[in-house]
């Protein structure tokens, strides 16, 4: 075959494979459009009692916003090895779930109280390769499922049956994962998540390094392929910025728990400052979409 017309048919083959590529590409469902979250202001975060997360409770009507640190953590829950506590969540109807992790073993505990005041634990017997830290809980606008994350670097949150809530579980039973949301987008030391809707979360990372998404301590936004629940699903990953790091001290900060109050439409984080100024103007920091 000639050189010209074999090059005449590598530029038709070539145009064809363009033009193939252009249809399938617009016929391709498009990425969910990210929100702009706008600062607004901020509250003093007590470093003993409001230092690792926070969320707001819907019943009964009219109640204080609920915080958890080191100091909220009950005796009779410490002397048993449960000494962390991490972000906590209340569903809609008035369960309000603590995330506990204790320095070894192998297990997690989740405490539950009850919209009529009542404290249960549940406890969860890690899985295969599950970290033992026990970051945060969201528990989905539905109310029967629950996500919940481990620290370090995943591309993976795991779900549960939310306890005390969906009849599947029991305080005298293992609480088992009940499947598990796929990221597309590693994350690393997310310190919390709240559902904004019943597909999409936003999460408060830690992480330190920025080699992410180019930005230390990012607010994140988890797109999912559907409601969690039984089956798995996947999470599209959009980091929208970088949290407030600002204190009198310099040094590293620490970013918390994540609140999204549907009622006000307001989002608030906790960032802890560094050094001696944890003490004096660590924030929880509020903002609005725009």
């Amino acid at each position: 075959m000639p050189l010209r017309t074999r090059k005449r048919r590598r530029a038709a083959l070539t145009g064809l494979v363009a033009l193939a590529t252009a249809a399938v590409l617009s016929t391709a469902t498009p990425a969910s459009a990210a929100d702009t979250w706008t600062e607004v202001g901020s509250d003093r975060a007590d470093p003993l009692t409001e230092s690792q997360g926070l969320t707001s409770v819907e019943v009964p009507a009219n109640s204080a916003n609920r915080y958890t640190g080191i100091g909220t953590i009950p005796l009779s829950v410490s002397s048993r090895g449960w000494n962390h506590v991490g972000d906590p969540d209340a569903s809609y109807d008035g369960y309000y779930i603590e995330p506990y992790q204790a320095d070894s073993g192998t297990a997690k505990m989740y405490r539950v109280q009850s919209p009529g005041g009542t404290w249960s634990e549940y406890v969860h017997t890690l899985g295969g390769g599950e970290a033992l830290n026990n970051s945060w809980v969201a528990i989905a606008p539905s109310g029967q499922w629950m996500l919940s994350g481990e620290y370090g670097t995943m591309t993976r949150f795991l779900v549960f049956p939310t306890p005390g809530v969906n009849a599947s579980t029991s305080p005298s039973a293992n609480l088992p994962q009940a499947s598990t949301v796929t990221l597309d987008h590693a994350v690393r030391d997310v310190q919390g998540c709240d559902f904004v809707t019943a597909t999409r979360l936003l999460c408060s990372s830690d992480d330190p390094a920025g080699t992410l998404f180019g930005i230390t301590k990012p607010l994140l936004q988890i797109d999912l392929s559907s409601e969690p629940g039984a089956s798995d699903v996947t999470g599209h990953v959009t980091a929208l910025r970088q949290l407030p790091l600002r204190s009198s001290c310099s040094g590293t900060f620490e970013a918390e728990g994540i609140d999204y109050d549907r009622r006000t439409g307001t989002l608030r984080v906790i960032v802890v400052s560094p050094g001696f100024c944890v003490l004096t103007d660590s924030k929880t920091y509020r903002f609005t979409k725009s």
